[in-house]
């Protein structure tokens, strides 16, 4: 929150303090401050979640890459081997053999390195979600924070309640990215 609205936030609690009848208004500003304050945490966690998530399957493509690169490496030499003329062909059927084998072994790794970068990337969308309803959320909060404060410059007390019911829906927003899974 900007420290110009800061100010004037403590500058209406102290015209709230000369009028009680304006108390709870400033008491329930208050919890939409701290309501705002952890959904804005909240947000701010889920984002770097997202970042982590999306680096580590980033990797993890790159690993299965690599696997990719040495099975057709030996791929290839098998394919050499078998253009080649040899004086040991059984000698030579043993390593093309162990070029298959390899390439086999690479193989079925990438296959596990796929299925962990697929899941990573789900959870990059999934934390993506959730970001973006506590986003949500703390777009409510902030909105019913500046039209609660109105109630302290204008005494009506129709703001009070609107705002009350920006910041419901707001927690309401924010609440369903705890669902998000």
């Amino acid at each position: 929150m900007p420290e110009g609205d800061i100010h004037e936030m403590q500058e209406q609690a102290e015209e709230a303090r000369r009028d009680p009848g304006l108390k709870p208004v400033s008491l329930t500003m208050a919890v939409m401050a701290v309501l705002l304050a952890t959904v804005t945490l909240l947000g701010h966690r889920t984002h770097i979640e997202q970042v982590i998530a999306q680096t580590k399957a980033s990797d993890q493509w790159s690993y299965y890459q690599a696997k990719g690169v040495r099975r057709h490496n030996y791929e290839a030499f098998a394919e050499l081997l078998s253009a080649l003329t040899s004086k040991d062909q059984a000698r030579e059927e043993q390593a093309k053999e162990k070029f298959l084998k390899q390439a086999e072994r690479y193989r079925d790794d990438q296959k596990e390195i796929e299925a962990e970068a697929r899941k990573l990337e789900h959870e990059v969308i999934t934390a993506g979600r959730r970001a973006n309803r506590f986003n949500l959320g703390e777009v409510f909060l902030e909105i019913a924070l500046v039209v609660t404060s109105i109630t302290l410059l204008s005494g009506n007390r129709g703001y009070w309640v609107m705002g009350m019911v920006f910041a419901a829906l707001g927690v309401v927003v924010a609440a369903t990215g705890l669902l998000v899974r």
